[in-house]
């Protein structure tokens, strides 16, 4: 197992040991400030500009949407397990494991909808 950021002091908290392959051309290691003036990468998530500190029913999540919204070395998206495995010892991740082997989640996608007086065939089995 390869040494993790309890191992490296010099890592921030919310960063990972990553790889040789994965430090390459990844950004900025300091906080930045996004397109929306919002900072990012310094852990607070407390710009004033920040959609969080103007977020009402009538936010769209999108906004929040994006690269833009994540720091390449300080997100604490890193620090999954499967994130870790990956970047921090080269595993890659399982394919499928949100997958439903017994249904299919795209069934029927791209049909008209069905006026409420149809009933909807069942999904084959």
């Amino acid at each position: 197992m390869s040494k993790g950021k309890e191992d490296d002091p010099s890592l921030d908290p919310f960063e990972i040991a990553f790889l040789p392959e994965f430090r390459e051309g990844r950004g900025p290691h300091e906080p930045f400030v996004n397109e929306h003036g919002v900072v990012i990468g310094d852990h607070d998530y407390d710009s004033p500009d920040s959609p969080l500190n103007h977020w009402s029913t009538d936010t769209d999540p999108a906004v929040m949407a994006g690269d833009q919204w994540v720091h390449p070395y300080k997100d604490i998206g890193f620090q999954t397990a499967e994130n870790r495995e990956y970047f921090e010892q080269g595993i890659e991740p399982q394919a499928g494991i949100f997958m439903h082997l017994d249904k299919n989640s795209a069934y029927r996608a791209g049909d008209p909808l069905l006026s409420t007086e149809e009933v909807p065939p069942k999904q084959p089995e």
